[in-house]
């Protein structure tokens, strides 16, 4: 049997259809389609503002540093042309509401980055390139 959810992410609504396993069946309810929320004045946009993030430099190569757990880049540390030591942080990476160091697996200059800050990667997405 489905039942449905209305629920809230960050403001925004969504209804859900999940399927009861092995539960007492419950009677439904008609349920209303959900709208979208009105826009946002620009005055509040303007005041919520960030700065814009970084665009990645250059594609991936096989050699690249990869995710280790899917998460959202917070802060990148170095930029392309910048020399690292081995285990030298070089972004911040949030995963469940933590934040973790993404370090240099060797020394060497940076010859590319492959995500830009606030971005969303998955495990085993490039993030940045040291030869």
């Amino acid at each position: 049997m489905l039942r449905k959810f209305k629920i809230a992410i960050d403001g925004k609504e969504y209804l859900v259809e999940m399927e009861e396993i092995g539960g007492v069946p419950q009677p439904t309810v008609p349920t209303q389609p959900v709208t979208a929320p009105e826009s946002v004045p620009a005055v509040e946009v303007a005041q919520k503002a960030e700065p814009a993030p970084t665009t990645p430099s250059v594609a991936a190569g096989a050699d690249a540093l990869t995710a280790p757990m899917p998460g959202t880049i917070l802060n990148i540390l170095v930029n392309v042309g910048d020399s690292v030591t081995e285990n030298q942080p070089v972004m911040i990476l949030e995963a469940m509401k933590m934040e973790n160091e993404v370090v240099a697996p060797k020394a060497g200059t940076v010859t590319g980055l492959h995500v830009a800050q606030g971005q969303i990667v998955n495990p085993g997405e490039a993030l940045i390139t040291i030869d």
